[in-house]
């Protein structure tokens, strides 16, 4: 039993609106783009309050469970746990597994809040205000979500109708709005009373387990079953919910499964700056914007240029005469286009899709995180290719071989250790070593800053699925 808030953080989208920075294996809530923090991290700041929250329980996916725990760490952020969802499942499984989860820990009587791990929010004194409101009502037995005022008639977000005001300050739930035509937006915004729907929630653990048995029983039913089922599969601090008791939810969201039906909905409406950074005009006007209202995230050297994002990563950016305009630059693929029209950016990426020879733009971002640190692939070509490997202080990856490829490995900065069968030697800054074909052999840094190296590859086959683990500190096979 506690009488804190026990925060569950939504952490497992795959969104590409933000492309070609955010991909499906790099997505937005883990990304940094204008600041030295990602939206994931901003999250779990926002619940850092031991005085307010319990530690963090964190709903993520397998592709995403080692770059959750690590920028987590990266901030000195205890978790309570990581839940691992085997497959997508909408909002109302998600939040089942974890209302079940909070219950089995902390009781019957918890009060459990729902973030999305990809907003933007001011948290100042007027956000805190609305956690206190919505804490109070959600003690009086209401399950509560979060309307933000809205400052223009924007179409992209469901709204909320306010009802009667209740004795915490929040107000009942009159109706929820699909996203609306602009004439219908501007009609709402007018009227006073409509809200944005931020999809944050506050709910007591008895109260929304009553609501989800009655208006989605198969939701809390094999939620439940995955989450308690053979006490969960552990695995380091990673919770694997049961995958053959998981599927069988139905693909719901929270809001279509109860939120909509119940009689115990009520709203905060709540003034906080927030951004669900859905395009990237949404960064733009997030962003801090210089006299002439240009977002610069990137080298650049802007002329006679107005109102404009750029961000870059490692090409400098020329911009001239231009006045509205988004110039992303990731590693491996820029995009071009008017801020007004960023929301459709998933046209490209679909796109994208579509061709076999630009799929992997779309999906595969050149950067991808391990336990240990992580790569960026430099170049690829027939039978060879080159990657920037990152490894942090006392890590290593798994003790490993090859069956189609023979590597180089070039240090450039820090201290590697390298194993090769049965030798063990030390590399400093422009020192090298060949892995052969078939060696078995490991990585690891012993030093006190981060290790990187340029590895070459050759060989017949380089796909990342021809890696023999013959020892893992993580636990990968």
């Amino acid at each position: 039993m506690t009488s804190k808030i026990v925060p569950v953080i939504m952490a497992g989208g795959k969104g590409t609106r933000l492309w070609p920075l955010s991909r499906a294996t790099a997505p937005k809530q883990f990304i940094r783009f204008l600041g030295p923090k990602t939206l994931y991290q901003k999250t779990l700041e926002r619940v850092s309050d031991s005085d307010r929250y319990e530690a963090p329980i964190i709903l993520t996916n397998e592709d995403f469970r080692f770059l959750a725990a690590e920028q987590a760490r990266e901030i000195d952020m205890d978790l309570t746990g990581i839940i691992l969802e085997p497959i997508a499942r909408n909002t109302a499984p998600a939040v089942a597994a974890a209302a079940a989860l909070v219950r089995a820990n902390f009781g019957e009587d918890a009060i459990m809040q729902v973030f999305a791990s990809d907003h933007e929010i001011e948290a100042g004194p007027d956000y805190f205000a609305c956690i206190d409101t919505a804490f109070a009502a959600a003690k009086s037995g209401k399950l509560v979500t979060f309307g933000i005022e809205p400052t223009e008639p924007a179409t992209g977000y469901g709204y909320i109708e306010a009802g009667d005001e209740l004795d915490t300050g929040a107000r009942a739930v009159a109706r929820f709005i699909e996203k609306p035509e602009l004439a219908r937006a501007e009609e709402m915004l007018a009227a006073g009373n409509f809200t944005w729907n931020s999809g944050i929630f506050m709910f007591p653990i008895s109260v929304l387990v009553r609501e989800l048995e009655t208006y989605a029983p198969e939701v809390m039913q094999y939620a439940e079953q995955a989450v308690l089922k053979d006490e969960s599969d552990l695995e380091l601090d990673f919770i694997r919910l049961d995958k053959d008791a998981f599927e069988k939810c139905p693909d719901i969201s929270i809001d279509y499964a109860v939120m909509e039906k119940t009689d115990a909905a009520a709203v905060v409406a709540s003034s906080f700056s927030w951004s669900d950074l859905g395009s990237w005009d949404a960064v733009w006007k997030d962003g801090e914007q210089d006299a002439d209202g240009n977002v610069i995230a990137a080298d650049a050297t802007l002329i006679d240029t107005k109102n404009s994002l750029v961000i870059s990563r490692d090409l400098h950016v020329a911009m001239q005469g231009l006045d509205g305009m988004a110039v992303i630059a990731s590693e491996d693929a820029v995009y071009v286009g008017r801020l007004s029209d960023s929301q459709n950016v998933g046209n490209i990426v679909k796109m994208l899709k579509a061709q076999k020879e630009t799929k992997a733009l779309a999906e595969e971002h050149p950067t991808s995180y391990r336990p240990w640190g992580g790569y960026t692939s430099i170049i690829k070509g027939e039978r060879f290719q080159a990657k920037r490997i990152f490894v942090k202080p006392g890590k290593k990856l798994s003790l490993q071989k090859h069956h189609h490829r023979a590597e180089h490995w070039i240090v450039v900065k820090g201290t590697a250790e390298v194993t090769v069968d049965e030798d063990v030697k030390m590399l400093t800054e422009n020192q090298s070593v060949y892995i052969p074909l078939g060696a078995v052999h490991r990585l690891s840094n012993p030093g006190k800053i981060t290790l990187e190296l340029i590895e070459v590859q050759t060989g017949s086959y380089l796909g990342e699925d021809d890696i023999i683990r013959i020892d893992d500190d993580f636990g990968r096979g």
